[in-house]
């Protein structure tokens, strides 16, 4: 079997770069400026150029004339757009990871589930958004369907800010515990159905906050 050749230096930064995003680092409006990437990835700049229209691609980056390159805005109305495609990719990977799901991978799933009804109960909203994060990423995972993976994590990277503030919205973990655990349950069961309508369900509850929120984030 031939080696596998080292990922290019502009994949690297720009996965390195879309990390960042994800996590914060750079707020939606923030200017990336293009000495600063270079210095920090010890990067070219050709290679920062590269990475940042891959991402502007992504719709993460924002590449303004004249003003350079920008963490993208998403507005709330655009928010609810995206949520409504991921309703449907989301509905069936959940069907597909019923179909795939293991003994083993259930088990795993029924742990993240016992991890984030104890982190509501412990009051810690960080933690539950970051085992939520982990339990969509399992429930991928399971499925394995690579091109509705990808296109949801593009979608989902475009919503990060969104999903973090939605996570602290008061009462927001007590609602999306139990939605959670009707999806596990369902994929548990093996019941395609089941597993897609409670997906189904969980992130039309997640639009419906979109809808409470009163301005676009910053």
């Amino acid at each position: 079997m031939p080696e596998l050749s080292p990922p290019a230096p502009a994949a690297l930064a720009r996965e390195a770069l879309r990390a960042a995003i994800l996590r914060g680092e750079y707020l939606p409006g923030e200017r990336l400026v293009e000495a600063q990437l270079c210095e920090r990835f010890a990067a070219s700049r050709f290679t920062v150029r590269a990475a940042l229209q891959e991402l502007a691609g992504d719709g993460l980056v924002e590449m303004r004339r004249n003003k350079g390159a920008h963490v993208r805005k998403v507005s709330i109305e655009e928010a609810i757009e995206i949520s409504e495609v991921r309703m449907v990719l989301e509905g069936l990977v959940a069907a597909r990871a019923a179909v795939r799901v293991s003994d083993g991978q259930a088990s795993e799933l029924d742990e993240v589930a016992l991890l984030m009804r104890r982190a509501v109960g412990a009051g810690e909203f960080h933690r539950y958004s970051d085992l939520n994060h982990r339990l969509h990423a399992l429930i991928r995972e399971i499925a394995g369907h690579r091109t509705a993976d990808g296109i949801i994590a593009t979608l989902r990277g475009q919503l990060v800010r969104h999903q973090f503030m939605l996570s602290l919205h008061p009462g927001r973990p007590q609602t999306s515990l139990p939605q959670h655990e009707r999806i596990v349950e369902a994929i548990r069961r093996r019941d395609p159905k089941a597993a897609e309508a409670a997906m189904r369900e969980h992130i039309a509850s997640v639009i419906d906050h979109l809808r409470t929120l009163d301005e676009v984030l910053p």
